[in-house]
This record gives C-alpha cells, sequence and structure tokens, in this order.
C-alpha cells in the first residue's frame, strides 16, 4: 500500500500537481487511518490532502484508478453455467480452432484473464515506451487490441458459434456463453487501457528530472514560438553540463573495466596459473558517431537542436562527422569544425534554409545512395549511425536495401523520429520500414526526448 502511494505521489508531480513532503505524510496517515476498504471514502480523504488547487482535479481523477483500482472490471468464467456435456463440446470446439486467437478466446471464455506481465509484455510490443499522454495511450491501447486479436474477434466468434451448433449445444447455451463473451470483451479492453494509462505514468514519474526540465522542454518542436525556441537555445548550456557529467561519471566507472577471464590465465601463466596478477578488459567509452540529418523545412528546427547538442559534446565524443540531405546529401562536416557550435548551426542551418525548395522534395533514398558512392569510408564496426529524420520520402524509393547494407556496416544503426509512431507508415512515410531495419529507434518530439536520446549515444558505443 505505502509503495501504491509513493508511486501515485511521483505520477502526480510528474503531471504538475505540486505536493509537498508533508502533504505525502499526511497522506500516508490517512491510509493508515481508513485503510481503502471504502474506496470512495479513500479517494475523497486522499483528494482532500493532496490537491489544493481545482484545476489539478481532473489529473488526480485520471490517475487514482490507474493506481489503486482494480486494473478493469473483472472477468468472468463463461464456463460455470454450462452442463458437463456442454462443457466438453465447448473445450472440443476451442480446439477446433486451436492457433487462431488461442489465448483471447481462453481468456474471454475462462475469466482468467491476462497476467499482469502478459498485459506489461503486450503493452511494450505496442510501443507504450513512445507513448506520453492520453492521446497517445489510445493509440497504444488500439494496437495492443489488435495484437491480441480484437479486431478478427467477430469473424472467429462466428465460427466457433457454427461448430458448437454442429457439435450439438443448445441454442439456450450459445446465446448465455456469448453474452458473457461481450461482457468480458468490453471488461479486457477497459484492463488494458487501465494498463496503458498505469505504464505511461508511471514511466512519467520515473524520468530522470535533470533530462526533462520545465514544461517547454515537453512542448514539441514544432509549436514553438520564437521565443520559445530562444528560450530553449539557452537550456541547452545547461543540458550540455549535465549530459557531459555523466558521461565524464559513466567513463569513470568504466576506467577499470570488466573481469578479463582470459587475460588473467594468458597473464598467471607463469605462476602456475595461481591468479596473483588479476587484468581487466577496458571499455571505450567515448563513441564514434555519423549524423545525416533531413535538413527539409519541416524538419530544421529538430535538426537544429540536434547538432547544437551533439557539438557542444565533442569532447565526449571521439569523432563525428555530420552529413545532411532532402533532394540530396552533402557533408556539412566542413562547415561545423573549427567554429564555435552555435555560429556553426547557424550557418549550416542558413545553407539549407535558403536553398530548400518550398514544395517537397525529399528523397532519402536518393541521397542514402549518395552517401554510399561518396562516403561509406566514414563508416566502420566502431562508428554509431545516427538518421535524425521523420521518414517521409514524397513516395520515391526509400531504399531500405541500402540502409540494411549501413546497418550491417555500422555498429549500430539508430533513428530519431520526431513524429508520432500513429503516423509511421500513412501518406509518404516509409518510417514503418526503415524502423524494422534499425537497431533502436527513438521519438524526439521535443528537447526533453531528444536530451534522452543523445545521452543514450554517449554510453559505450
Amino acid at each position: 500500500m505505502d509503495t501504491r502511494l509513493i508511486e501515485f505521489v511521483r505520477g502526480l508531480r510528474a503531471a504538475g500537481v505540486r505536493v509537498s513532503v508533508s502533504e505525502a505524510i499526511d497522506a500516508m496517515k490517512a491510509i493508515q487511518t481508513l485503510g481503502i476498504e471504502d474506496k470512495d471514502v479513500f479517494r475523497e480523504s486522499l483528494r482532500a490532502t493532496l490537491v489544493k488547487d481545482g484545476d489539478n482535479m481532473p489529473v488526480f481523477e485520471q490517475l487514482f484508478p490507474l493506481y489503486f483500482g482494480s486494473g478493469g472490471p473483472a472477468l468472468q468464467n463463461a464456463v460455470e453455467d454450462l452442463t458437463e456435456e456442454e462443457k466438453q463440446i465447448l473445450q472440443a470446439a476451442l480446439q477446433a480452432l486451436s492457433g487462431r486467437l488461442e489465448d483471447l478466446l481462453e481468456w474471454l471464455t475462462s475469466g482468467d484473464g491476462p497476467t499482469k506481465e502478459e498485459l506489461e509484455e503486450l503493452a511494450r510490443q505496442a510501443g507504450v515506451e513512445w507513448a506520453d499522454n492520453p492521446a497517445e495511450g489510445q493509440w497504444v491501447t488500439r494496437r495492443m487490441l489488435q495484437r491480441m486479436g480484437f479486431a478478427k474477434l467477430e469473424e472467429q466468434l462466428q465460427e466457433l458459434v457454427q461448430k458448437l451448433q454442429e457439435m450439438g449445444m443448445s441454442q439456450e447455451a450459445i446465446e448465455k456463453l456469448l453474452g458473457v463473451v461481450e461482457a468480458n470483451q468490453e471488461a479486457l479492453a477497459e484492463q488494458v487501457a487501465q494498463q496503458v494509462g498505469r505504464q505511461i505514468a508511471e514511466d512519467r514519474a520515473h524520468r530522470p528530472k535533470d533530462l526533462h526540465g520545465s514544461d517547454l522542454m515537453q512542448k514539441p518542436f514544432a509549436s514553438l514560438t520564437e521565443e520559445e525556441a530562444n528560450l530553449l537555445r539557452k537550456e541547452v548550456q545547461r543540458l550540455v553540463t549535465q549530459l557531459r557529467s555523466r558521461a565524464a561519471l559513466r567513463r569513470k566507472r568504466g576506467i577499470k573495466g570488466r573481469f578479463d577471464s582470459k587475460g588473467t590465465i594468458r597473464a598467471n601463466q607463469r605462476y602456475g596459473g595461481v591468479p596473483l596478477e588479476i587484468k581487466f578488459r577496458k571499455k571505450k567509452l567515448k563513441p564514434s558517431l555519423v549524423l545525416i540529418c533531413d535538413m527539409s523545412r519541416s524538419m530544421l528546427s529538430v535538426a537544429e537542436f540536434m547538432l547544437r547538442l551533439t557539438y557542444e559534446l565533442q569532447d565526449q565524443v571521439a569523432k563525428t562527422r555530420s552529413f545532411g540531405f532532402y533532394s540530396d546529401m552533402e557533408e556539412i562536416s566542413i562547415v561545423l569544425i573549427g567554429h564555435r557550435p552555435s555560429e556553426a548551426v547557424d550557418a549550416v542551418l542558413d545553407g539549407f534554409y535558403n536553398r530548400a525548395p518550398r514544395h517537397y522534395a525529399t528523397d532519402f533514398g536518393y541521397s542514402l545512395d549518395t552517401f554510399f558512392k561518396r562516403w561509406l569510408d566514414s563508416v566502420d564496426g566502431r562508428t554509431t549511425v545516427v538518421v535524425l529524420g521523420d521518414g517521409r520520402n514524397n513516395y520515391n524509393s526509400p531504399r531500405t536495401d541500402l540502409l540494411r547494407q549501413l546497418q550491417r556496416r555500422a555498429r549500430r544503426l539508430v533513428w530519431f523520429n520526431p513524429e508520432y509512431p500513429a503516423q509511421w507508415g500513412t501518406d509518404d512515410s516509409d518510417m514503418l520500414e526503415y524502423a524494422t531495419v534499425c537497431d533502436a529507434v527513438h521519438v524526439v518530439r521535443n528537447l526533453g526526448q531528444l536530451a534522452a536520446a543523445v545521452d543514450s549515444l554517449m554510453v559505450s558505443s
């Protein structure tokens, strides 16, 4: 109970509700006094203790059932009212449909439902880590239900009914069975929605505050005013300091390295195998990067902050080469090197902005082909390749074959995309194809997400 309250308070704070330590202690005392036998009284007591601003009431009401609810309405056992003969018929019919929505039909008829661990895994597969708010949570919920087989459930139930009729089950028993299954279907959908909401809330509550900062850092790049963008440009310096400290700490921890069993055996052969000298395998923590940035007009604001962050962190990187593209690829490292990062980035952006056509002209496939012909030697087995782009290709060839070759040649291939995952694969987006080739994909809609993604690049590559 105490753990749930702590997580609940974290969730409130992450959502912008101010909760002091004393208020959290008061809430703890309320729990010890009241318990949760009467959930309404318990909810009212917590709300009175933790929420002082009426504007925060909707946040409280949204989060409370995620942390203290039952996980959604309980599923019913559709089998318990059947006769032994009807149970055997149902079991035989389900076995006849084995392999097609087997888990879903079992959950809906037995009333057991998926375990918490199964729901968490389904949510992960549906992309819950990319969701950041209730609207995106609805998208993850729909994907989870699709993965579970809800889209094909009606067709499968019709087949089940047909088999039950053929095997001699009465129409009354079939209708009763379907009634429970329909109720379970709604209950399971609600459980899924609550699971997604809870995972999003918990993820938001446990983010490192130093890399996410103010609300402005959570505002999408595309929605920033010029004044807000200027404020974030100043914020970059603070972020760089924190990212540099984190990278330095990781490097300090990695100086000694991991125990090297083979090296220890070789070094101690002269001692008859007695391990007097312990050897460690040192890790090279500074990554070697190749950045490939979409410099089309819709991507310039994201590209600006990406270049600012990475070039302010050059002392934490072994080597970086940068390339920009819209209709074709060109190297931008020459402009960036030898100048102050802010001045160099501005020069690159101005150059692309002045040359970029007003109409759609993005062609990543063609640009990638140019990269292969001119700069492929910049990538080897020690290189992490980072592509920054929305994956929209103006209906040109995506050339996933070249991207796959690049992934095999590099140590890692990582993609940063500023679009919602729900937008991938729509219209001229080839992102769903690109995502299957990449070692990792990060959604970078705002500076907080971009800083966390860049931080991940500073880890040993």
